[in-house]
């Protein structure tokens, strides 16, 4: 996520942002949860392109 959002934002990204196509969870506590990482990842690169728009 560093790549795509810079290092400080990134973290702050996977803590606080709640993301719909997680289940109305943040990218912490669907990692948290078992979630696979590469549905995690899609996610988070999906909504980045929705805000893009």
């Amino acid at each position: 996520m560093s790549g795509l959002l810079g290092a400080t934002y990134a973290e702050s990204y996977a803590q606080d942002q709640v993301l719909a196509t997680l289940g109305g969870r943040t990218v912490v506590q669907a990692l948290a949860d078992g979630d696979d990482a590469k549905q995690v990842w899609r996610a988070v690169v999906a909504a980045q392109e929705h805000a893009s728009r």
